[in-house]
């Protein structure tokens, strides 16, 4: 894969919700008025009381509408740290990686920002993030969590797809997913070239099985790597399993 054109590619918008992206984000949602009208009259709970946190816990629901909502936390979760790296980049950074990070800063807001119309009243409130243990002056520290983060993702939407009743939305998670893998390459070949797609054995950046398989998380199993990133705590045990 060439790098300058992994975050790259790009379609004219067609629909109201496509109208709000960056003329260079990817055209991802298509069937979003489907998938939005089969939420209308399906509700969630927002809070619940978590015995072992004095903060409560937001419930992200149960069915499609909770996937949508796990889903739409962990965008959130990296919309806010795209942004963060943007407002004040680390030094050294040059032209190219700044283009390049900031696409995909594009691409994790269109991401965020479908969901929360797609959920419409279902949809979770904005999270708290905890960037505590990231230092954003270190292009070490930035590209390292950038991986972590897009191969967290990747292995969340291979893990629930199974999870989701509606073709309408796994067909939208399918679109979703195979950008973040996207990410996930370029990041790879931003700290080491030629790394986007090495075998497991070739570790710290190797990335696909000799299956060939990328892997796939739980969203419990997720959600502890993510809570680590997150002062408001999800309450996660509702969503189908």
């Amino acid at each position: 894969m060439d790098p300058q054109s992994a975050a790259k590619t790009g379609q004219a918008s067609s629909s109201p919700l496509e109208s709000m992206m960056h003329r260079r984000k990817f055209l991802l949602f298509t069937g979003t008025a489907a998938a939005t009208a089969a939420l209308i009259g399906v509700s969630c709970k927002k809070d619940d009381d978590d015995n072992n946190n004095t903060t409560p816990a937001v419930n992200l629901g149960t069915g499609d509408v909770g996937i949508l909502n796990y889903a739409y936390a962990l965008e959130q979760l990296e919309a806010a740290f795209y942004i963060k790296v943007m407002q004040a980049p680390y030094g050294g950074i040059t032209a190219a990686e700044s283009e390049y990070l900031a696409d995909i800063r594009d691409h994790e807001i269109a991401h965020r920002d479908f969901f929360k119309a797609a959920l419409g009243s279902n949809a979770i409130q904005n999270l708290e993030v905890n960037f505590d243990s990231i230092d954003f002056t270190s292009r070490a520290s930035v590209l390292g969590t950038a991986k972590a983060f897009e191969d967290l993702g990747v292995s969340a939407y291979n893990g629930a797809g199974r999870l989701l009743q509606s073709s309408d939305f796994l067909t939208l998670a399918g679109k979703i997913v195979s950008v973040e893998a996207r990410h996930a390459a370029l990041i790879r070949d931003l700290l080491q070239n030629g790394s986007f797609a090495d075998l497991p054995s070739l570790q710290p950046l190797g990335a696909v099985p000799a299956n060939g398989l990328d892997a796939a998380r739980t969203p419990t199993q997720v959600l502890e790597i993510a809570k680590n990133y997150l002062r408001t705590p999800l309450n996660a045990s509702n969503l189908p399993s």
